[in-house]
């Protein structure tokens, strides 16, 4: 649960930032939101949810 609320402010901190900068348009950003309910509710909910977890592991067990 911690990594997906950290991913979830890292996402909306960079959204802000594209947004702020005009490099994403507040549409845009609206319409990514809605891609991501959608894709919440799919069947590919899961995969990406294991994806994001395997690929969080990863970084995690990583040496600087």
């Amino acid at each position: 649960m911690a990594i997906s609320i950290s991913l979830v402010l890292l996402l909306l901190i960079l959204a802000v930032i594209f947004v702020r900068s005009g490099g994403l348009k507040v549409s845009h950003a609206v319409v990514c939101l809605l891609l991501g309910f959608c894709l919440a509710g799919s069947s590919i909910a899961e995969t990406i949810h294991h994806g994001l977890a395997t690929t969080a592991d990863v970084v995690g067990t990583l040496k600087p």
